[in-house]
């Protein structure tokens, strides 16, 4: 199944639906940033560059309200980390292919993870729709 565009009409969660949905995603977000070794700066800036306050708001469970942004980029993280999961189920080899430089062109020789650090939403798309396609075999 292809990856739903950032900009599509799908509906996102609104009010206290969202933050569920936010709460239950930072856990695996969580959990995924310390298997990556990620600096609190890198989980700021995969999460949109967010200030800290609100990031720690997010861990804390003290924020009234998540945006569109914040909850697309933790579903894309997600799924990264899901279909890592299944692809590459030990969890040391999964942490450094993300590390690894790869030369396929779609990183510009960087790894998936310095891909993913530029901040935009389109390189997690970029590494969502590239575990998927080796996952799916499209």
């Amino acid at each position: 199944m292809p990856l739903i565009e950032p900009h599509s009409s799908i509906r996102f969660p609104e009010g206290s639906e969202a933050l569920d949905m936010a709460r239950v995603g930072l856990k695996a977000f969580a959990r995924m940033a310390e298997h990556w070794d990620l600096t609190v700066d890198q989980q700021r800036l995969l999460l949109g560059g967010m200030a800290k306050t609100t990031y720690y708001g997010l861990l804390k469970g003290t924020m009234r309200s998540v945006n569109r942004d914040t909850l697309e980029r933790l579903s894309l993280l997600v799924g990264i980390w899901g279909n890592l999961e299944i692809l590459i189920p030990n969890p040391q080899a999964s942490a450094a292919w993300m590390k690894r430089p790869h030369l396929d062109h779609r990183f510009d020789g960087r790894s998936p993870l310095g891909w993913m650090l530029q901040g935009t939403v389109a390189s997690l798309v970029d590494v969502r729709r590239y575990l998927e396609g080796w996952r799916f075999g499209w």
